[in-house]
């Protein structure tokens, strides 16, 4: 039997790794391999991909039986595509799993002519279902599986495992090892404990069984061996086990520091052990705020404290941890007034990012159970997303939707957390009215509604230096308008120089053979020249930006600088304006001693300036 999974992903990304289609190959290989005649492979798409390649694809190789993994973002097309594959090949078997088949079987099996779902974990209950189909024998009433009869459905809830640790590896058994490379999803639990009623974990048991740590371990190995960079941990309750977290926090510190980690995090069981542990590894936290208001926090079976929420934060803030959080507009109870006051008090908590999203009132949870009495008015298909309530009428969400794009575009994309807080003081604005005010003025810039996919982060920094310009003179503030941009171009130079590849540097031995006048040089894309109207150095040593005091105490005589990266960090080297005039003339082509000339620059000082310059890595022989 030829079976083969197709996942559809949202969109290209380091997380669109096929890890239900995995897990489920590591099952049917280990459990079924050796006593049947089976063959599982899966497949790759992306949500927007032309529908007749993925069917060409599927019916040119010739399978027995397809499976979907079912999401939000690609349950429609996954389902159309279902339609037509029935009209083209109605022999073949055709399934699907998921989030969404779990959640809403009958809808699925309703919307798609499906042989069957799997409900819930798939890993026993497909093999099994495979096992009566290669014999010839019905999966009618085998626990997991969802059938249509009639009207309605054929359906015996199957009980998850309680040690996921009997399942195959899917990293393990090696079913995902050209992903590793360049993205890795790694499970460490399954389930949650809480009872958020808007989310899918909440309809469960409220049980979490979590992986054994040696498989951890076992697996972290096997993931840095394999040349892993970046992983995200799916473990919705991390640091819920404090010792289990501690512990394998110190396993990552010790074998995989260079990699990059990102969690999920509960705030409210942070502790300062934690923060420590995580300040030591290369990592990313997301919290999941969704509100600042505690009624409306209740309202979906959550609990907040703002005082004790801003003092765990505190201590990621203290010891340096990058972390961002994620809020939620449209919950029942919120308003506009509501939505702008969370977002003014996560902003003033100084994240890296916040992801913003309007309410999706997903099928099976217990808010959409309740949907109809709430009076919650949503889209009835993918996304679910709300349009209106009893206090979030249709304008307001309209409103706060351009607050999330412009919050996203100007301070997380734009990653203004060094410098945001201090120039919303400065203009003596709250972050919302801010960032509202921008949201108006780009869309009356660009005649219609934004998002911040349309824009590179270098027309989001000419963006963010137009508005302020603007804003500043608005608020009759112009006068510090000079120190805010100087902020704003610094950090972000600095950002690209981040992200940037630094050039091989040369060897003493070989400069010492290179005539760097005579030779052609160039700048490498990971150099940042910047000029700013304060001396940089003093900038930098003052602190968070205080605008008023930079103003008043500093004079803006003027700087130049090259921003660079080198030996892992970020060196800001204040250049006096000749040299930079001159490293702004290197083009490759014309010796740098026709440019030294040029600016009336002695061949001893351009001679010794470069050669420190090659050997830094600002600049690179052509």
């Amino acid at each position: 039997m030829h079976i083969l999974f197709v996942t559809i992903h949202a969109y290209r990304s380091p997380q669109a790794v096929p890890l239900a289609a995995a897990c489920l190959k590591a099952a049917l290989d280990s459990r079924l391999l050796t006593s049947h005649k089976l063959e599982v492979n899966f497949t790759d798409f992306f949500s927007g991909d032309s529908p007749d390649d993925i069917l060409h694809l599927i019916l040119k190789s010739e399978t027995d039986l397809v499976g979907f993994p079912l999401y939000v973002w690609n349950r429609s097309e996954c389902c159309s595509l279902v339609r037509r594959l029935r009209r083209e090949k109605p022999s073949m078997f055709v399934i699907a799993g998921g989030p969404e088949a779990t959640a809403d079987p009958a809808g699925v099996l309703a919307e798609a002519p499906f042989d069957f779902v799997v409900v819930g974990e798939g890993e026993v209950t497909l093999c099994e279902a495979i096992e009566r189909l290669i014999a010839g024998a019905s999966v009618g009433a085998l626990p997991g599986i969802a059938r249509r009869r009639g009207d309605g459905i054929d359906l015996v809830k199957r009980s998850p495992l309680p040690d996921p640790g009997s399942f195959p590896s899917p990293y393990l058994s090696g079913v995902l090892d050209r992903y590793i490379p360049n993205g890795v999803l790694w499970q460490l639990s399954r389930g949650c404990s809480f009872g958020c009623e808007f989310c899918f974990d909440g309809m469960g048991d409220r049980s979490v069984r979590r992986y054994p740590l040696e498989r951890v371990e076992m697996e972290l190995d096997y993931l840095i061996r394999h040349g892993a960079s970046q992983v995200v941990v799916l473990d919705s309750t991390f640091n819920q086990d404090r010792n289990r977290a501690r512990t394998t926090l110190r396993m990552i510190r010790q074998k995989a520091s260079r990699v990059h980690f990102h969690f999920e995090a509960r705030c409210e069981l942070l502790d300062a052990e934690q923060a420590r542990l995580f300040r030591e590894i290369t990592c990313s936290l997301q919290i999941g705020l969704q509100t600042a208001d505690a009624a409306v926090a209740r309202s979906v079976g959550r609990s907040l404290n703002r005082r004790a929420f801003a003092e765990k934060i505190k201590m990621l803030n203290r010891e340096g941890v990058a972390f961002g959080f994620d809020l939620i507009y449209g919950l029942p109870g919120d308003n506009i007034s509501r939505f702008k006051e969370s977002l003014d008090f996560a902003l003033r908590l100084y994240p890296n990012g916040l992801d913003i999203f309007p309410l999706s009132i997903l099928p099976g949870t217990i808010l959409s159970s309740h949907a109809g009495e709430r009076a919650l008015r949503h889209l009835e298909h993918p996304p679910y997303t709300i349009l209106e309530s009893p206090t979030f009428p249709v304008g307001h969400m309209a409103v706060a939707r351009r607050l999330a794009a412009a919050c996203n575009l100007f301070y997380s994309r734009g990653k203004a957390v060094a410098w945001f807080n201090g120039i919303v003081a400065a203009l003596r604005m709250s972050p919302s009215a801010f960032l509202d005010a921008f949201g108006v003025w780009l869309e009356k810039r660009t005649g219609r509604e934004f998002s911040e996919e349309n824009f590179s982060d270098e027309e989001i920094w000419v963006l963010q230096r137009e508005f302020l310009s603007a804003v500043f003179v608005q608020r009759k503030v112009k006068r510090l308008l000079a120190a805010a941009l100087d902020v704003v171009d610094y950090h972000y130079h600095y950002g690209c120089a981040v992200v940037s590849v630094p050039p091989i540097l040369p060897s003493r031995r070989e400069l010492t053979r290179v005539n760097v006048l005579q030779r052609p040089l160039s700048l490498p894309g990971s150099t940042r020249l910047a000029r700013f109207h304060y001396e940089i150095q003093e900038l930098l040593e003052s602190g968070e930006p205080d605008l008023a005091r930079i103003n008043a105490s500093l004079r803006p005589v003027g700087s130049f600088a090259a921003i660079y990266p080198r030996k892992g960090e970020i060196v800001t080297e204040a250049l006096a304006e000749p040299y930079y005039r001159l490293l702004q003339g290197l083009d490759g082509v014309k010796p740098a001693s026709k440019i030294a000339a040029r600016l009336g620059m002695s061949r001893q000082d351009a001679r010794e300036f470069l050669a420190f310059a090659a050997e830094e890595g600002i600049v690179v022989f052509r």
